[in-house]
């Protein structure tokens, strides 16, 4: 199993945690797995810290309290928290050590950054600048039947959503569930992302990292899947509750989700890009919410992320307008309160609000048709509701898709054999 896109572990690596291939050959022995380093200054510099992982390891009664001063906190069960120096705005925390790479069979073909050791997107980077593509035919039905594809695998990803839950182990089932479907998990190695779901928790924005922390009571995810299939990209999020939740935090679901909605209904034909934000920012601001501008929606096709670009606030300078054809995501994030900001964590990906106050999202991606807009990766619980109580599936459903099996990946996970012209979900908005 290869470690190129593993991060180095040293909490205090000065080229700024880059994918490393350099084992303690200590963890190893000791079936530690993820310790991994880009080199011998940060694998030594973090010796006498790193150390106690082994006495953990060895003997867990003996290693529970770290020397003062250490820059990790160790857990009783040999996980850490890194980063503890570092100036979090909310109660959320990393827990470490990150699981390897998982693997993605051979068979399976992938987009051109998932070879790439430093998972530079090179076609994108080729095509900025372009206007946005036009799909035809033959290529809107294998974007649309990837997004059914990305909406099955939320699906399940959903089903996993409950207290004692770790986001790595979601992070294995959305793998399974990908390559099970001879399709590729869009986020792995993109720009060296070291996982195949981002999973963002309470503060976090988006891009949280998949790691052992366990799900709590109380708490609302953001599941983000992105697959991609024959060529083309799904991508689909959607923010659920952990168990029973805050009003506040419905409140923020409900004004996130109705956010998505309002916008969708503009877009038809000659709508302008820069009209989404108009829509979705009053929203927001009518609940007691605020609507990140760091990071916006995107075109999406055989290129995971190309234009148009999609701000979700007002007064924003997008330009262009739709055509049918084109194919983009809305995914408004919105915080609870008046500030939009973002504030990073050292891992480079994880954004959480700068106030510690919690955040949701919802995604779509949609395609512009000659008379309206249809949404490819629509599912079949259309309301805010029915999506809040997907947190608590049905018995049948949970013991279907039940962390045992999920998790061990036996045969009742095994996709069927699809075909393109297996009927979707995907919903239609006409013209008035």
């Amino acid at each position: 199993m290869s470690s190129a896109t593993v991060l180095c572990q040293s909490p205090n690596c000065p080229h700024g945690n880059p994918p490393s291939r350099l084992e303690c050959p200590t963890c190893n022995k000791l079936g530690i797995r993820g310790s991994f380093f880009c080199g011998q200054e940060c694998f030594k510099g973090d010796w006498k810290t790193h150390k106690i992982i082994h006495d953990l390891a060895r003997s867990p009664a003996t290693a529970v309290n770290p020397p003062q001063g250490t820059s990790i906190k160790i857990l009783a069960d040999g996980a850490f928290y890194p980063f503890v120096n570092f100036d979090y705005t909310g109660t959320l925390r990393p827990v470490y050590p990150l699981s390897p790479k998982r693997e993605v069979p051979e068979h399976i073909p992938r987009p051109d950054y998932a070879t790439h050791e430093d998972g530079v997107p090179t076609a994108e980077m080729k095509r900025s600048g372009q206007p946005p593509r036009l799909l035809n035919s033959e290529e809107i039905e294998k974007m649309k039947f990837a997004c059914r594809l990305g909406r099955e695998v939320l699906d399940i990803a959903a089903a996993m959503v409950r207290p004692g839950v770790t986001t790595d182990e979601i992070d294995a089932v959305v793998h399974r569930a990908t390559i099970e479907r001879n399709a590729y998990p869009s986020p792995l190695n993109y720009r060296t992302f070291p996982k195949s779901v981002c999973t963002s928790i309470n503060e976090t924005i988006c891009h949280g990292i998949p790691d052992r922390r366990k799900l709590l009571e109380g708490d609302i995810i953001n599941l983000d899947i992105s697959l991609y299939y024959d060529g083309f990209h799904a991508d689909v999020n959607a923010t659920y509750p952990v168990g029973e939740i805050d009003e506040d935090s419905k409140k923020l679901i409900r004004t996130t989700r109705q956010c998505l909605d309002e916008a969708i209904k503009i877009c038809k034909p000659g709508a302008l890009f820069r009209d989404i934000g108009k829509v979705i920012e009053p929203i927001a601001r009518a609940n007691g919410c605020a609507v990140v501008r760091t990071y916006t929606g995107h075109g999406i096709n055989d290129l995971f992320h190309t234009a148009p670009n999609i701000p979700h606030y007002a007064k924003n300078k997008a330009v262009g307008t739709m055509k049918p054809g084109m194919c983009f995501t809305i995914e408004p994030m919105i915080n609870l309160g008046f500030n939009w900001d973002t504030h990073h964590w050292p891992d480079k990906w994880t954004a959480t609000t700068v106030d510690g106050k919690r955040s949701a999202q919802f995604e779509e991606t949609l395609l512009i048709t000659e008379t309206g807009v249809e949404v490819l990766t629509a599912g079949k619980h259309g309301s805010v509701e029915a999506n809040l109580s997907l947190s608590l599936p049905s018995v049948a459903f949970r013991d279907r898709y039940s962390l045992h099996v999920l998790v061990s990946f036996l045969p009742s996970l095994s996709a069927p054999k699809y075909s393109p012209q297996r009927q979707g979900t995907s919903k239609h908005l006409e013209i008035d």
